[in-house]
Parts: structure tokens; sequence; C-alpha cells
């Protein structure tokens, strides 16, 4: 996801730059300044997002704490329950959650309770780390698509970039969802050009009027 506001960000920024006819020097000073300040916003905010996330665990994570000190009979009675709803037998569902509560109860609850499990666990440092990596990645697709090409086809070129950019990424995460590609191509696609068509327009107009 942060590699593909990457490539449409960074995208649509420079195309409506090459609809203002700015020089090379001007391409790259907004190409770079959009990739660090883009990057950066993205990674504060899925820092803030998931430490939010982390700040919830952790109350959780301590009521549920205080909760087996004060009940551990009543606790135990609840885990019963989940695993009965799940469709285990009665006495089955009595022994697995007394096995449970003698092994890890704590880990238990967060986890068959509440739904928490080590892949879940909120990590902000780790997830304002990838955006941050991911945006940049997905952005210098346009970025050196601009920069490479001259004056007279940098718009068409930096939007090919993008569109290719954002196909494949589209195509990439409608697999990996096992979703249907097809669908996902043609969203990505849509949107990508309408962004991208109405950045260069206002550019355009930017750089006629100035």
């Amino acid at each position: 996801m942060g590699a593909n506001d990457g490539v449409l960000s960074i995208g649509a920024l420079l195309v409506g730059v090459a609809g203002a006819h700015a020089d090379r020097s001007a391409v790259v000073v907004a190409g770079v300044a959009g990739l660090i300040a883009g990057a950066a916003s993205m990674s504060v905010g899925e820092f803030v997002s998931v430490s939010a996330e982390r700040d919830v665990f952790v109350a959780e994570h301590e009521l549920e704490a205080r909760e087996l000190v004060d009940d551990p009979e009543g606790e135990t009675d609840e885990l019963r329950a989940i695993w009965q709803r799940r469709g285990l037998p009665r006495e089955l569902a009595a022994d697995v959650a007394d096995h449970l509560m003698a092994h890890d109860a704590l880990g238990a609850h967060m986890r068959d309770e509440l739904g928490y499990t080590d892949m879940r666990r909120p990590r902000p440092v780790m997830a304002a780390v990838s955006s941050f990596v991911s945006f940049c990645v997905g952005a210098l697709l346009p970025l050196l698509a601009a920069v490479a090409c001259s004056s007279a086809v940098r718009g068409p070129v930096t939007a090919l970039a993008t569109i290719v950019g954002l196909v494949g990424l589209g195509a990439l995460a409608a697999w990996a969802g096992g979703a249907s590609v097809t669908r996902g191509l043609i969203r990505v696609t849509m949107g990508g050009v309408a962004a991208l068509g109405i950045s260069y327009l206002i550019g355009r107009a930017v750089g006629i009027v100035l």
C-alpha cells in the first residue's frame, strides 16, 4: 500500500509539474521534496495509528491480567465457553481450556478472547519504517522516469511509468489477496488515470497563469 501511494502521489505531482513546463532542476527538486515529505508523512501517520493500537493492546493486556488474578474460575469458564462456541463438545472444551489456563492463561485469553496473536501484535516502529521504505520504493519509478527524459515527453513518459507501476502493484496485491486481478487492475488504472489527468490540468493552468 505504501508503494502504491508512492507511485501515484509522486507520479501525479510530477505530471502536474510537467504540465507547468518546469525545467529538469525544478522537476528534481519537486520530486525529491515530494518523496521525502510523502514518505515522512506516511511513516509518522502509521506510527501514530499503530501506537494507538498498541495502547489499546496494553490496556486490554493489563485488564485481562487483573481479571485472571481477581476471578480465575470465571475466566476459565469464559475460555471454556469460547471453545464450545467453536464447536467442541462441552467436556473437550473444558479440557482444552484447563490445559491452556495451566500453560499460559494470559496468552490464551489475549488470543482466544480478544484475537491478539504474535502476528497481530501492534509494532509502531516496524510499521513506520516499512511505510517509509515502501513509499520511497514506489516513488522512485515516476521520479526516475521524469528525470531521465526530455521536457518534450516528460509528462507522457511520467504518466506511463506511473500507470505501469500502479498496474504492477495492483496485480500483485490482487494476486496475493486472492481477489480478482482484472477487477483490481481496472479499479487502480481508472483511479490513476483520473488522478494524473487532474494533476496535469491543474499544473497546466498554473503554468499559464504564471
